[in-house]
């Protein structure tokens, strides 16, 4: 892997990560345009890249969250299904779901199709009143982190996915956005942490620059998409989002199956 893929990986990364379009399922795309194999050393990449992005959460909304002890417990609450149905299905996921571009690519397709289906029947009624991480409920929390569990399969996207189940149990747009965000953090570390465990982080001394610049550029394009996305719904629903991932699928799947 040169420096520039690590730039674009990093940047692809720091962009799709809270966005509802699948972080995982771009980063496989990216890396089979780019021709970079899947070896040992890009799957440790891949999650030393992500962390960069929770870091950007951390900087964003840490000072704020970690004084609010009510806060912390929904989004505890919202990652214990994730976690159990995330360790329970490890193997089958890296066997069968990880790197399998058809899966990506259906997943993405059928996410849009959802995205702008939901935005239509909810784009009917009123918005919910505005309210902050810690008033969300243990159980709108529980449904939030059942609904991310579905993320387990590449190219469904976490961020779609929490957003969704929020809003259908009454939670603001805001503030599963926002909601959406903090959970990754557990989420993603935990994720990380146990394929560290599992799979042992595999590099030389000679990839320390990839890694560098894969961490910096997915942290710093991270703290701008975070920025850009509560602008963005401030103003606008997600169907954009939804016809960006129909159109990407079927274009990839010409690419890859003509």
């Amino acid at each position: 892997m040169t420096s520039l893929h690590a730039l674009i990986l990093g940047i692809v990364e720091g962009f799709t990560e809270f966005l509802p379009i699948s972080s995982t399922g771009h980063l496989i795309l990216a890396s089979r345009l780019l021709g970079v194999l899947q070896t040992d050393f890009v799957k440790s990449f891949e999650i030393i890249i992500q962390l960069g992005a929770i870091l950007a959460v951390l900087v964003v909304y840490g000072r704020r969250v970690m004084g609010d002890f009510q806060a912390l417990k929904k989004i505890l609450a919202a990652f214990i299904p994730t976690a159990i149905i995330g360790l329970v299905l490890y193997k089958l996921i890296k066997q069968y779901l990880i790197g399998n571009d058809t899966v990506v690519l259906w997943s993405l397709l059928i996410g849009g199709i959802v995205i702008i289906l939901f935005e239509i029947y909810f784009g009917k009624k009123p918005e919910e009143a505005e309210s902050s991480v810690s008033e969300v409920t243990y159980g709108q929390a529980v449904v939030v982190g059942l609904a991310q569990a579905i993320a387990v399969i590449p190219g469904v996207s976490r961020s779609a996915a929490t957003i969704i189940g929020g809003r259908l149990v009454g939670i603001s747009k805001k503030t599963i956005v926002e909601f959406s965000f903090l959970l990754a953090v557990p989420t993603m570390i935990a994720a990380s942490a146990l394929d560290i465990y599992k799979n042992p982080i595999a590099f030389h001394s000679s990839d320390s620059l990839a890694l560098l610049v894969g961490f910096v550029s997915s942290f710093v394009v991270a703290l701008l998409s975070i920025k850009w996305l509560l602008a963005y719904i401030q103003r606008h629903n997600f169907i954009a989002f939804g016809i960006y991932r129909i159109v990407i699928s079927l274009f990839f799947f010409w690419l890859f199956f003509r």
